[in-house]
């Protein structure tokens, strides 16, 4: 799959990494909730290292179709809200 985090680039993901993407996806979708916004700073962080860590970049050139678009590190707790589906950021 390809991920994309907004104003960083694309990174190839393999599919067996959802299941720990998506623990991350669901701490930070409560700390949202919540309105924990030192807690969603931190979890968003933490889910942009793993997608860094756990991915291979894609050329700066490769306009691949993104499976998955994630905010960049200094979006704010409002922005995400507006782009999170029901599911969050990573559909389950």
């Amino acid at each position: 799959m390809i991920v994309r985090i907004m104003g960083e680039g694309q990174v190839r993901l393999a599919d067996s990494h959802l299941t720990e993407l998506n623990k991350l996806d669901d701490e930070l979708l409560e700390e949202m909730e919540n309105g924990d916004g030192p807690g969603f700073r931190a979890t968003l962080h933490a889910l942009l290292e793993k997608v860094r860590e756990l991915g291979n970049p894609l050329p700066d050139d490769a306009l691949e179709p993104s499976d998955l678009i994630l905010p960049s590190p200094e979006a704010t707790l409002d922005e995400v809200s507006a782009m999170l589906s029901d599911d969050g950021l990573i559909p389950g």
